[in-house]
């Protein structure tokens, strides 16, 4: 008996009852809905770069993602309509936040106890003593950008200017989170990870929630960001599912950026990669993951290469090819075994701004037998796996097992 937590990175699928709280450049989230929106606009033709035709998803629909989206928000997903075969609803969050440490932390049992510290959106956007800091860890004459701007964006426009100067780009987004950008190979990426891991208690003493290493590589008008990326997260301020499992003496295994997004806590183990190369170590953890264990996956790059750049077609695409991994996968778990596939919050590709959107998220659960667990909070996730695992669970969580 083991389970294996997997969360697709901002595949929110509408219905937040709380939307019109939230804001994308303006306009609040009201109607959001990144799974059906994208759905309708491959039926509509709207879609059709490297991929073509309606939404294909047959295995997660069959698990019930299609009949999720209809309960979170009565919205049409066309091309999913099959009748499910797992269990399956809605989940709703309560945490103050549309971002990855809330969404992950209240997956895990533990809805986020106070309000993050948000930087406002004129620039500029950083305490002069905050950036006085960093320069002074960096051994940097200055900073560059301190605004909001998506990573690829902020490389275009002050990649040069990086080389150049030897300045770190630092900036935000509309999540609580203080981003660093430098080069590996003329900066260093040592010296990178080595800065954002100093000014992190900075950050975290202001309850700003992540601070996040961006590298990349290139040369100017061809920057690329690398996959080593590294997030220094606040540490969870109570225990959490990770902690539940590894208290009752079973093995963690963490898959991406979890065990960032948890400061290491309650993990054995971390693999990751980008999300082809994770893909192949859930499979491999499918075959070698101890009895009683639990494995807890994100997949980003639904989030990090399509929500943020409004890339409706290669979300599509992405979504395609994780189905067929997931087609490949489920025939290989044991009797016994639990896989629940859930996300962290929404990024309509079809909305306004560049930010993640409040919405409901599916959960869809192979293992359990089939039927509707309905509208459910994002605790009740860490709560339904402890059951499974038969461990002690904490929190306001309750398992729909």
């Amino acid at each position: 008996m083991r389970a294996f937590l997997v969360v697709m990175d901002s595949v929110g699928i509408g219905g937040a009852p709380d939307a019109a709280s939230y804001f994308n450049a303006g306009v609040p989230d009201t109607g959001a809905n990144t799974l059906a929106h994208i759905a309708q606009a491959c039926a509509g033709g709207r879609a059709e770069e490297g991929r073509s035709g309606p939404l294909r998803l047959p295995v997660l629909d069959a698990l019930g993602l299609g009949a999720a989206v209809r309960l979170a928000s009565g919205d049409a997903v066309p091309g999913l309509g099959a009748e499910p075969s797992g269990l399956w609803g809605a989940a709703s969050e309560r945490s103050r936040g549309k971002d990855t440490p809330s969404g992950h932390w209240e997956l895990a049992g533990l809805p986020v106890p106070w309000d993050w510290h948000y930087f406002p959106e004129a620039p500029p956007v950083f305490p002069a003593e905050l950036l006085a800091r960093v320069c002074e860890i960096a051994g940097a004459e200055g900073t560059l950008a301190n605004c909001h701007g998506s990573g690829t964006v902020m490389l275009e426009e002050y990649g040069e200017a990086h080389q150049r100067t030897g300045w770190p780009i630092c900036y935000t987004s509309a999540d609580s989170v203080f981003q660093i950008a430098a080069h590996e190979e003329s900066f260093g990426l040592e010296r990178l990870l080595d800065l954002c891991e100093k000014i992190a208690p900075v950050l975290h003493e202001m309850k700003v929630g992540r601070v996040i290493a961006r590298p990349f590589l290139g040369e100017p008008g061809s920057y690329r960001r690398t996959t080593n990326r590294h997030d220094y997260a606040i540490m969870p301020p109570e225990r959490i599912l990770t902690n539940w499992v590894q208290d009752a003496g079973r093995r963690v295994y963490a898959i991406g950026k979890i065990g960032d997004i948890f400061s290491m806590q309650g993990i054995d183990e971390v693999r990751k990669g980008d999300d082809a190369t994770l893909m192949r170590h859930l499979n491999d953890l499918v075959d070698e993951a101890e009895e009683g264990s639990l494995t807890f996956a994100n997949f980003v790059e639904f989030d990090s290469l399509y929500g943020h750049r409004r890339d409706v077609s290669g979300y599509a695409r992405a979504l395609e090819w994780f189905d067929a991994g997931l087609g490949r996968l489920l025939p290989r778990l044991r009797a016994g075994d639990l896989l629940l596939i859930t996300a962290d919050h929404g990024n309509d590709p079809t909305w306004t701004g560049t930010d993640h959107t409040r919405e409901r998220v599916p959960v869809l659960v192979h293992g359990r037998g089939a039927g509707q667990i309905g509208r459910i909070a994002f605790a009740d996730v860490a709560a339904s796996i402890a059951a499974h695992l038969g461990v002690p669970a904490q929190g306001p969580g309750r398992s729909f097992l």
